[in-house]
């Protein structure tokens, strides 16, 4: 059982008083909160350190290459990569998926090549692939949902076949909460020696996530998501794969030797690395997993399961409330509308308890279209939640109700 009050004293934001009423943050599934470790990791780097990786033969240099490489060997053992040569820095997940997929797509695509994606894509994982898609004349295949909001895999064998080159999936739903089988995906998907793409963006936060065990071929996460500052993330590849990918930018620092005419690349994973990278957001990723892993990640996933079953269990006594996605087997987050009230006003009133929840498509509308509404509400929970929360959750939302209740 995580001790949330003494958890929550790491977070400073918690001292915010919202229009009178403690904060009460529910949306970790778009981005969570900084504790004070991570900060001031951040902080002490520009104090004490700053100045730019691999270039200078002076301390200050030197200091902030090892803690920069540092950092890319934690992200490494937080996932079990086998090396972190396996690790390439980026912006965000985001930028991880479009550079596999251009890198390895418009490398290896051709027309009439299958792509094979799923209906709960978050546009991040949907976008590239069309583009790349446009290009190359490849065609994009996906896996459905049922009506529990699971995908429907009976025709797994059908989809994945000699004409599929790549298969790219999210692990844990942002609008559904739904869990994916991503191992038996990606098994089947090697029978066909097909590589497989993992977005674990709402996973590797929440549980302990294992590229070996898995066997995927490439993956992404996002340091937001997990405690640590915007602007970094990891793409997690195979080296074997990232050796045969060209550059996905060109520039500084991801080369060896250049002439007017011709330039020869360095190795990986720097080769994907150009420009001055994001020296600091890698420092404090590293402290965000330094903190996680104080917590123990068996203990952040059975807090967030046991939040999410009291919170289903507690929306579910409210008339007129519809919950979206799997009843059982979820991430920590749960998605759902009130009836004829817009999610937009139910995102307004529960502010004014000082409850933040995400109101809108999620970044998935496909997902809204097949559930038939514009939008949605999501509270998602993380470290720094409680049963307490969950309750002026939904207080605030009885509230709602009886807003609305003359206006309907």
């Amino acid at each position: 059982m995580l001790d949330v009050k003494k958890i929550k004293e790491d977070f400073l934001i918690f001292q915010r008083k919202i229009k009178g009423n403690n904060l009460i943050y529910l949306d970790s599934a778009a981005t969570t909160q900084k504790p004070i470790q991570v900060i001031e990791a951040i902080s002490n780097y520009y104090r004490n350190n700053n100045a730019n990786v691999h270039r200078g033969a002076y301390t200050l240099s030197e200091e902030s290459t090892m803690m920069y490489e540092n950092a890319r060997q934690s992200a490494a053992k937080f996932i079990n990569a086998k090396s972190s040569e396996s690790i390439v820095f980026t912006r965000n997940a985001t930028e991880g998926i479009n550079l596999v997929a251009n890198a390895w797509g418009l490398e290896y695509f051709k027309a009439d090549d299958e792509i094979l994606l799923t209906q709960m894509e978050h546009h991040s994982n949907l976008i590239p692939w069309q583009l790349v898609a446009k290009k190359t004349g490849a065609k994009l295949k996906f896996i459905y949902l049922d009506r529990n909001g699971e995908l429907d895999l009976s025709n797994l064998e059908n989809l994945i076949n000699e004409k599929t080159k790549f298969v790219s999936l999210v692990h844990i739903s942002n609008s559904l909460g739904t869990i994916n089988p991503v191992r038996d995906i990606i098994k089947h998907a090697h029978n066909y020696n097909i590589p497989v793409m993992i977005d674990a963006t709402q996973s590797v936060p929440h549980t302990f996530v294992d590229v070996q065990e898995l066997d995927c071929d490439f993956l992404v996460f996002s340091g937001h998501k997990m405690l640590g500052p915007t602007g970094i993330g990891v793409l997690y590849g195979k080296e074997e794969l990232l050796d045969k990918m060209p550059p996905f930018m060109g520039g500084g620092e991801m080369i060896n030797e250049v002439h007017l005419d011709w330039a020869d690349y360095r190795s990986i994973p720097w080769k994907f690395e150009a420009g001055t990278p994001n020296i600091a957001g890698a420092i404090g990723l590293s402290a965000a997993i330094e903190y996680i892993n104080s917590i123990g990640k068996e203990n952040i996933e059975q807090h967030g399961k046991r939040l999410t079953q009291f919170a289903i269990e507690e929306l579910e006594k409210i008339d007129g409330i519809e919950i979206y996605g799997p009843k059982f087997n979820r991430g920590p987050l749960v998605a759902f509308n009130i009836k004829n009230i817009h999610p937009h006003d139910v995102s307004t009133i529960l502010d004014e308890y000082g409850v933040a929840v995400r109101a809108g498509h999620h970044c998935t509308q496909p997902v809204m279209q097949w559930l038939n509404v514009p939008a949605t509400v999501r509270a998602s929970f993380y470290v720094y939640n409680s049963f307490e929360d969950v309750e002026v959750l939904i207080k605030g939302l009885k509230k709602t109700k009886e807003v609305f209740a003359g206006v309907y």
